[in-house]
C-alpha cells in the first residue's frame, strides 16, 4: 500500500480479498443461499431468496432469517478493511412481511468508525420495498485475513 491511506482501488481490493476469506468459512451464510452481491470500503450487498423452510406458522417469512441476511450484510461491510471484526450489538425494525420466493437484498453501509468500533446501517428490501432496517455496532478484534505487507 502507498502512504498511510490506500487508494480507492487498494481499498476495493481490501474489501474484496477479506470478504473472499470470510465466505471460505461462513458455513451459515452459505447453507441459507446468502448470495455476495457487492463489497467495499465499509458497504456490502447480499441477497437471499426465502425459502420453503423460512417460512413460518403465518405464511411469512421467519424474522430470524431476515435478521440473519441483514447481519451477514453487516458482517460483510465491518470486515472489509482486514481487520478481524465482530458484532457488538445489533437491532431490527420489521416493517414490512417477507413471502415464499421473495429476493431479499440487504445493503450495509458505515455510518461511523473509530478506533476499534464502527456503526452500520442495513437495509433489507424485498421487490415490494424496503422490509427491515437494522443497526448494528461492531468491535475489531485481534488479527486479519491476509497478510497485506508488500
Amino acid at each position: 500500500m502507498s502512504g498511510l491511506r490506500p487508494d480507492a482501488g487498494e481499498a476495493v481490493e481490501t474489501a474484496r480479498r477479506s470478504a473472499e476469506a470470510m465466505w471460505e468459512d461462513d458455513r451459515a451464510s452459505q447453507s441459507l443461499g446468502i448470495r455476495i452481491v457487492a463489497v467495499g470500503p465499509g458497504t456490502a450487498t447480499v441477497q437471499m431468496t426465502v425459502r420453503d423452510d423460512m417460512v413460518n406458522g403465518h405464511g411469512i417469512g421467519h424474522g430470524g432469517f431476515t435478521f440473519s441476511l441483514a447481519d451477514s450484510a453487516f458482517a460483510f461491510a465491518c470486515n472489509s478493511y482486514n481487520r478481524r471484526t465482530v458484532a457488538q450489538a445489533c437491532e431490527i425494525r420489521y416493517l414490512a412481511p417477507t413471502r415464499l420466493g421473495d429476493v431479499l437484498t440487504a445493503v450495509a453501509v458505515e455510518r461511523t468508525r473509530a478506533g476499534r468500533d464502527g456503526t452500520y446501517d442495513v437495509t433489507v428490501s424485498s421487490a415490494d420495498g424496503v422490509v427491515a432496517e437494522f443497526v448494528g455496532t461492531s468491535k475489531e478484534i485481534r488479527g486479519t485475513f491476509f497478510d497485506d505487507t508488500p
